[in-house]
């Protein structure tokens, strides 16, 4: 039977044709696995992913092997995109049983949802002591067969261990210039100076971790020797990943990781979150040049004929009627516009175009392209009117179709952290109210946590799996904790700033000991840790505006006269009283909401 046909990812529907009986994730696969009294095979990837290509070719399509499979289990597809708290929690289980995590990732389950083996691509034959898929079916059956009750006290062991980890809150460690020297430290021992980045093959960019090396090489808690290490760390990789062999020279996009330590040979998927956030450290940086590259990505690339961002391109190709890995990106231009390109993931993501929408926004606002914000109003647009119902938010949709995934603390907190940028950037008080909106559905005494989990999860008992891990992109608690921490600085309610430092005090904690893995909560909890300033100019007047935005601010608005009066009127109450001179644009500086008198002249603004 063909489950997947009319699946909303892509991904599921690359399988529908495959002899594996695959089911769709959802209690009904758990439901017939305790009827059959079969385990459960959990195979999570995603549809730009080489070796979960592979391994479909290889075994899943193989119709002696799916009849094995099909007979001894049932049988779960699972998009690691659309479900990713299914993913964390079976990423968490696995790390039980192999070192080596990634995907495809194939994880064995009592009907119960108890895991009690996991692997990653396994071959179709035995290779250098790595046992075929066939190896592995055989034995994870022999197991539950003849040792049943030792798989079933293992499985359940483990789940409570989970679950005990799972509930453990890490005292947070305060950040104080101390701490941040020894951030600062650790981030330069880490540095390859020979070639930049961090660490060797294969190399990431670890866009967060760079966004908060900048930042530092900005902050009055380090002295000025430490703020120039830092920047330079951040610097110096980023400029060898423009000239490398991380970014395409033709559609200006970033790939997903350089298989060798020197940024070559790079593995060809463009992800939609790698590219927006590299396209905010590129700004930050002030590299207009790359930045307007990936921005173009994201516009000719992967934007689809619905006004959304799909989530990725594919590292596979067909050039000249071969299929390869990377054929495409050594073509020039010309050669290019005679092969089809690789294919996009159109699976809109929310929380994924929240982050492309503030990264845009952010980019836009830095160097004066009014159009790169345009672009990110008529994304933001276009996701809230698919996306935003009556009855909550979506986490996915193809082509307008929704998924049945529910929309986790990533999807409100990037689709709110990137309104409030686009609010700010293009003077939309509606957006900014939407993005509040978006955060208030997460406040439950005093904390920050999604409206709902995913149910299938719930009804086996098993945890969503930790959002913490930021190593390529921020976690969802820190995206949301970030929006509540802006939002007290626009609107002055404590209970932003208390549910935004509770939230991100554990990831801070753990981001101070180990920054590459923690980069973007560390960041925020610097961010918080500075003096507060804020910086509203009511009026254009591009001297004024432009030297204002140089401040090193908390939170920094150029908008209209109507514009500050709509925020105002929102309620956001550092736009109160705030309007032009005499018709002449004017500057508010505020230290924690306590304003200086308006200047009107650049020149008469507070130094930096």
């Amino acid at each position: 039977m063909n489950r997947l046909a009319d699946a909303v990812s892509p991904y599921l529907r690359s399988h529908a044709d495959n002899p594996v009986d695959w089911r769709p994730w959802g209690e009904a696969a758990f439901a017939a696995a305790r009827e059959r009294d079969v385990p459960v095979l959990v195979s999570i990837g995603y549809a730009t992913c080489h070796w979960c290509h592979v391994m479909a070719r290889e075994s899943f399509s193989d119709p002696v092997l799916a009849e094995r499979l099909n007979a001894g289990f049932v049988a779960i597809k699972v998009d690691r995109e659309e479900h990713p708290e299914v993913d964390a929690a079976c990423m968490a289980a696995a790390g039980a049983f192999t070192p080596n995590l990634g995907w495809p990732l194939n994880v064995f389950l009592t009907p119960e949802g108890r895991a009690f083996h996991a692997g990653t691509y396994s071959p179709p034959q035995p290779v250098q002591g790595h046992p075929s898929f066939r190896q592995v079916l055989d034995a994870v059956e022999e197991a539950w067969v003849d040792r049943r009750g030792e798989v079933e006290a293992s499985a359940a062991g483990l789940a409570a261990a989970l679950a005990e980890a799972g509930s453990a809150a890490p005292t947070a460690s305060p950040v104080t210039s101390e701490a941040l020297i020894r951030v600062v430290d650790e981030l330069a021992a880490y540095e390859d100076r020979q070639h930049g980045g961090f660490g060797g093959a294969p190399k990431f960019p670890v866009a967060p971790v760079l966004l908060t090396a900048l930042a530092l090489g900005r902050s009055p808690l380090l002295d000025a020797g430490r703020r120039s290490a830092v920047a330079g760390v951040a610097e110096r990789a980023l400029a060898a990943m423009r000239t490398r062999g991380l970014r395409d020279p033709v559609e200006g996009g970033f790939f997903r990781y350089a298989v060798r330590r020197d940024w070559t040979e790079p593995h060809y998927e463009r992800m939609l979150t790698d590219n927006a956030l590299l396209l905010r450290a590129y700004a930050a940086a002030g590299d207009h040049s790359t930045a307007a590259g990936v921005v173009g990505f994201l516009r000719d690339v992967l934007r689809r004929p619905g006004g959304g961002f799909g989530s990725a391109q594919d590292s596979e190709s067909v050039v000249d009627g071969q299929r390869v890995e990377g054929g495409y990106y050594a073509l020039d231009a010309a050669a290019r516009a005679a092969q089809p390109p690789p294919a996009v993931d159109g699976k809109v993501l929310t929380g994924w175009n929240g982050i492309a929408i503030g990264a845009l926004a952010a980019a836009g606002t830095r160097f004066g392209e009014p159009a790169w914000i345009d672009l990110a109003v008529e994304v933001a647009d276009v996701v809230l009117a698919a996306h935003l119902r009556e009855d909550g938010l979506l986490r996915a949709s193809l082509d307008g179709r929704p998924s049945d995934a529910v929309a986790t603390l990533e999807d409100f907190g990037g689709l709110a952290d990137g309104l409030l940028e686009v609010a700010l950037a293009a003077g939309r008080a509606d957006l900014a109210t939407t993005a509040r909106r978006l955060v208030d559905a997460c406040l439950h005494d005093g904390g920050l946590r999604a409206p709902s989990s995913d149910p299938t999860l719930a009804a086996l008992g098993i945890g969503g799996g930790a959002d913490s891990g930021e190593g390529a992109s921020p976690s969802g608690t820190t995206l949301i904790a970030s929006t509540a921490w802006r939002l007290h600085l626009l609107t002055g309610e404590a209970a932003y700033r208390d549910a935004a430092a509770a939230a991100v005090a554990p990831l801070a904690a753990a981001g101070l000991e180990r920054p590459i893995g923690y980069g973007a909560a560390l960041g925020l909890a610097v961010a918080m840790a500075e003096p507060v300033r804020q910086v509203v100019v009511v009026g254009q007047a591009g001297d004024l505006a432009a030297a204002a935005r140089a401040l090193p601010a908390s939170v920094t608005a150029v908008v209209d006269d109507a514009a500050a009066a709509a925020f105002a009127a929102a309620g956001f109450e550092l736009f109160e009283e705030r309007r032009n001179i005499g018709g002449r644009a004017a500057a508010y500086v505020c230290h924690d909401f306590v304003c200086r008198l308006p200047v009107t002249e650049a020149a008469d603004l507070p130094a930096a």
